[in-house]
């Protein structure tokens, strides 16, 4: 099954400023805006976050939308980051499509996110730290 071309959510270490936005994202992006996941917890990880889907929290971060010739390699790429493989339960995240809203204005866009595979979660809700403001930024 081929993945639509949904933009992309990003939260943590492929926010503008992070290494990862650099290597990953520089020159193969049309636009990106400020956003915010609802239904989403954030919480510290071994040097990068993860989302865990949760009634109530907030995620804050960029709707990436990818160059249209880049985008199956940087769909690739991602999943590879984020050690995402379809149906694998190895997998460290769940690539999902999710309703995100921009902050400029308050418009509602479906994109990809990566959350928190099911044990993963599960981990994190029971012995994590999460991160109360949502922000990756504000951890520091």
């Amino acid at each position: 099954m081929t993945a639509l071309p949904l933009p992309f959510f990003v939260y943590g270490t492929l926010r503008p400023g992070e290494a990862n936005h650099d290597l990953f994202l520089r020159g193969r992006t049309r636009s990106e805006h400020p956003a915010r996941l609802s239904g989403a917890r954030l919480y510290d990880g071994p040097g990068y976050p993860y989302a865990v889907e949760e009634r109530g929290g907030v995620v804050h971060g960029e709707l990436v939308t990818a160059l249209p010739e880049a985008y199956p390699e940087l769909l690739a790429a991602l999943d590879r980051l984020e050690e995402y493989a379809p149906g694998d339960a190895r997998n460290l995240y769940e690539r999902v499509r999710r309703e995100v809203t921009l902050d400029a204005d308050g418009s509602g866009v479906r994109a990809w996110v990566y959350v928190a595979a099911p044990t993963v979660a599960a981990r994190l809700r029971a012995h994590g730290r999460p991160i109360e403001s949502g922000d990756w930024f504000a951890r520091r």
